[in-house]
């Protein structure tokens, strides 16, 4: 995944920039970096390394030395980046979200009637923020080069470029993930997370539509190309990656996982199951768990508390048993609590299914009686093609195609079989509930149903991407 901060300033932008980029390090683990803009100096770069340290640390030398009135940063799980391009157009750096499907077919039409050609990354293939920044580069403005990205890439693709006069923000043509402009007595900024400005004294402006391109500098901002009508915005910011203070089309994240929780307890309550305490599995099933507490008045307690001093981001590590050691050593369990009980445990999601198998067994050590497990989100069937978010390489990886595959004889069934694995109402979707429940060891099992989590979220289901969990993107 990743996620970027931009600023525009009448005096120095730096301290903005580097707190406001700080604020999206839930976004990624990899590469952070930072390009400013000063009138009397230009352009200056800095990129590090994060898989072993924080954005902060980091960055911390970096600042010191760094002025400019307009700037960007980025936190990224894969490429290097901000990049700074010397082109026809001027110099600028750039910096994006997203991935591009198509590399193949780019690289050939950028590469046809010339010589252009790519720096590798350490670990093969080419920077899609370079393939971005060489397709912008085609066009005679900076906002004809961004309508062009938009138009060759498939995928998504969002973009912040940063000039001598501003800043140009431009969001997934589909809108897939947000930017949002703030603004400040003497500034403004463009943003993926709403909420990453507001300690910095920025009020929310604006947020851009579908593929809507915005010029920012310190001043205002004006739209250089306009919103287009489609919108197929990830429902996963709601559900898992976004942060709790976050908005995305004028909805809360908090709140929005609330509703997830309502809707997931009054499922139960029909069902009769009624355990003794209702938790979530933290960090991001917790909201998500105290909806269900507030709608079924069952306790919302903390059956395990999570260390986190001493620990590094359970997520960080690039080695799945690496990710499930630390998820596992940083659950403290407090005995009170389990023993002799029948526990709700609400997580974002299934994906392999092995960090929840053993938090469930390290309840069942530790003295549960009932270990029953909400997922907040429905099972997930297809792999992501839109966003570098998934924790899964390869749509094997995900218990739901091993569990059909153990059905059906074939993880891809015919299109009419599959279909009744996505209908929460069929005996096949049974089937394969049941199937992973045993697998898994929970006592009981029942995911989150499309229609209410939709619902839930409160947006037209047409300008929703739920590919994930029915294909549809």
């Amino acid at each position: 995944m990743g996620g970027f901060f931009g600023a525009a300033s009448k005096t120095d932008c730096v301290f903005d920039l580097f707190y406001g980029t700080d604020y999206h390090s839930h976004l990624g683990t990899r590469r952070a970096g930072l390009a400013v803009y000063d009138r009397q100096k230009g352009f200056d770069r800095a990129i590090h390394n994060i898989e072993s340290s924080y954005f902060r640390p980091k960055f911390e030398g970096d600042i010191r030395h760094m002025s400019g009135q307009y700037g960007i940063g980025c936190i990224s799980d894969y490429e290097s980046q901000p990049l700074v391009i010397r082109s026809h157009l001027g110099v600028f750096a750039i910096t994006t979200v997203g991935r591009i499907n198509n590399k193949d077919e780019i690289l050939a039409y950028l590469s046809k009637g010339g010589h252009q050609h790519f720096m590798e990354m350490s670990g093969g293939g080419t920077n899609p923020t370079e393939i971005v920044a060489s397709i912008i580069c085609q066009e005679n403005t900076y906002a004809d080069g961004i309508r062009l990205a938009q138009n060759l890439i498939k995928g998504s693709m969002t973009i912040l470029l940063l000039t001598p006069e501003g800043i140009y923000a431009a969001r997934d043509r589909f809108g897939r993930t947000p930017v949002t402009i703030g603004r400040k007595e003497d500034g403004l900024c463009a943003c993926f997370e709403s909420f990453s400005f507001l300690n910095l004294g920025y009020e929310e402006e604006k947020e851009l539509g579908p593929g809507e391109i915005v010029f920012i500098n310190e001043e205002t901002w004006t739209t250089v190309g306009e919103a287009l009508p489609e919108m197929h915005i990830c429902t996963f910011l709601w559900i898992y990656y976004g942060f709790p203070a976050s908005s995305y089309e004028g909805l809360n994240v908090e709140d929005t996982r609330y509703r997830c929780g309502h809707a997931l307890a009054r499922r139960d309550m029909k069902r009769g199951i009624r355990p003794d305490s209702v938790a979530g599995v933290p960090d991001s099933g917790i909201a998500h768990a105290i909806g269900y507490a507030n709608e079924s008045g069952i306790p919302y307690e903390r059956p395990f508390a999570k260390y986190t001093p001493t620990w590094p981001r359970s997520f960080m590590p690039t080695h799945q048993d690496k990710r499930d050691l630390i998820a596992r050593m940083k659950l403290i369990p407090d005995h009170k609590l389990i023993r002799g009980r029948s526990l709700l445990m609400i997580d974002d999601s299934i994906v392999r299914g092995t960090q929840l198998r053993e938090t469930t067994e390290y309840l069942f050590q530790n003295g549960a009686r009932e270990v029953h497990i909400r997922p907040a989100c429905p099972p997930l069937v297809f792999g992501c093609p839109y966003l570098n978010f998934s924790r899964s390489n390869s749509e094997l990886e995900l218990i739901t195609r091993r569990t059909i595959n153990k059905l059906e004889g074939t993880p891809y069934p015919e299109e009419s079989v599959l279909n009744d694995y996505l209908d929460p109402d069929s005996d096949a979707y049974a089937a394969m509930l049941e199937e992973i429940r045993r697998e898994l060891n929970f006592t009981t099992l029942h995911f989150h149903r499309l229609d209410d989590m939709v619902e839930a979220i409160g947006i037209d289901s047409c300008s929703l991407c739920t590919y994930c969990w029915n294909g549809k993107g």
